[in-house]
């Protein structure tokens, strides 16, 4: 085969396999291969775990003989975010006082991918707490954007970002909270899909207790290099059972295809904003997607969506008030200087809530929310950027507090779908001056489907890998 096996998208990898063309070991061997040739480098992933790896790999090729039902990641190397439990092994949070930090259990997605034949071989860096932009942290260090070490790799899932773009993995896990899955997505050149809230089930045995907002707006999904390996990686981790419904009770077993969900629609283009400075690539690279979507048979509208400015500073006024009661203390306890730094800057810009504001503010989300049910049954896509601004430079969150206000307004795009728990696709488009560009497409609740098929008419038009690229530059 010329193509090295860690070079293959998952769906490429995993067909492989299941044509007995190759084996889960040999997938395994060579994704460790290039995990130790690249990782120093870029430092994306914080641990690797060979003799696991390895050992899973040869029980999926003795599964395969056997002549057993193979999943669809069979022999599929992955990598697992930091902030989520993986059985004996330290859920650290990217924080030194997590170290010991064991995992009793799964999280389910965990468990659906290794039932669906994934191996895990390592884990994803992320900044402490999952809470910057910028990956680095005290205990495993900086992850480095492999095109630019001088600009963020995204966070806070920029290990994941990096990790993918290089192949250490075909599938990486990530989480979004406010745009961590799609800000490295296109900081890095990868495909980053948000899911819904309620999708993918989502339960930490090691920090069952999840903070009202955390709620309402985290989610976890996939970084991959492909969009159809995006749809495979969906449709392992959104997969439930009795027990997943009981861990997470705002799982929803909704269907992960509709019938329409190939049918070119109204697509709502949004490429400026008044309230933020707009890099003149971001915007390019939106009015290229529309293009090729327009010509894709697409209807394209280029329109704002409604209460943009107020819903995009409620996910921060939100979190930030819900974590001044249940989480900053201790995060400022124990975590490292950056996320104390980060965490002093986000409040001194952030308006101090009582109960009854904050309770209004939920109020209020609600009807935006119904507002923007109306916006998108008329344009069933929404593209945009996933930020304003270009990859911010390295700790660009630590210079002050008036700095961090502009990075908040620059990210509007993934913090406002990110307060209505709504999904989005960060599609890479290539690269310009030197760092990816691309694009993010929302639509609405558990329609996945159509904005994967929206993004695929965007990748086919871009032509664009960032593995591709980075090896042509090496």
């Amino acid at each position: 085969m010329a193509t090295k096996l860690w070079q293959l998208s998952a769906t490429e990898l995993a067909a492989c396999i299941a044509r007995r063309e190759t084996t889960a070991r040999a997938a395994t061997e060579s994704v460790l291969a290039r995990i130790a040739e690249v990782n120093p480098q870029v430092n994306a992933l914080a641990s690797v775990t060979p003799e696991k790896a390895l050992q899973a790999a040869d029980a999926a090729d003795a599964a395969q003989t056997r002549g057993d039902a193979l999943g669809p990641l069979h022999g599929v190397p992955v990598t697992i975010k930091v902030n989520i439990d993986v059985q004996g092994e330290a859920t650290d949070e990217g924080v030194h006082d997590f170290k010991d930090n064991i995992a009793s259990t799964d999280s389910p997605l965990v468990q659906s991918m290794r039932e669906a034949g994934a191996i895990v071989v390592g884990r994803n860096n992320a900044p402490a707490f999952s809470l910057r932009w910028f990956t680095d942290n005290a205990f495993h260090g900086r992850t480095l954007n492999p095109f630019d070490a001088g600009v963020t790799p995204g966070g806070s899932s920029g290990g994941a970002a990096a990790a993918t773009a290089l192949g250490m993995g075909a599938i990486a896990h990530g989480n979004d909270y406010g745009g961590s899955i799609r800000y490295p997505a296109w900081a890095c050149g990868v495909v980053g899909l948000r899911t819904t809230v309620g999708r993918v089930p989502s339960y930490k045995a090691s920090a069952p207790n999840r903070i009202i907002s955390n709620q309402q707006m985290s989610v976890q999904g996939p970084l991959t290099r492909t969009v159809a390996d995006a749809r495979l990686a969906l449709q392992v981790m959104a997969q439930g059972s009795p027990q997943s419904l009981a861990l997470d009770p705002q799982w929803v077993p909704a269907p992960l295809e509709f019938a329409d969900a190939q049918q070119p629609c109204r697509v709502a283009v949004f490429r400026n904003w008044a309230h933020s400075a707009v890099d003149p690539t971001v915007s390019a690279a939106v009015d290229q997607a529309a293009q090729w979507l327009q010509k894709a048979g697409y209807t394209v509208e280029e329109v704002e969506p409604p209460h943009f400015a107020e819903v995009s500073a409620m996910q921060f006024n939100m979190v930030m008030n819900d974590m001044r009661r249940g989480g900053e203390p201790f995060m400022r306890e124990h975590g490292d200087d950056a996320l104390r730094t980060a965490l002093s800057h986000y409040m001194a810009i952030n308006p101090v809530w009582d109960r009854d504001q904050y309770l209004d503010s939920m109020t209020r989300r609600f009807n935006i929310a119904r507002d923007w049910a109306v916006f998108l049954e008329r344009y069933p896509v929404l593209l945009m950027p996933n930020s304003w601004e270009r990859q911010f430079p390295i700790d660009d969150d630590q210079r002050s507090a008036e700095r961090t206000a502009q990075i908040l307004l620059a990210q509007a795009p993934l913090l406002s779908t990110a307060t209505l728990g709504l999904p989005g696709l960060s599609v890479p488009t290539g690269v310009m001056n030197g760092l990816p560009v691309g694009v993010q497409i929302v639509s609405t609740k558990f329609r996945e489907d159509r904005m994967l098929a929206a993004g695929e008419v965007i990748e086919r038009a871009a032509g664009f890998s960032a593995l591709t690229h980075l090896l042509g530059r090496a």
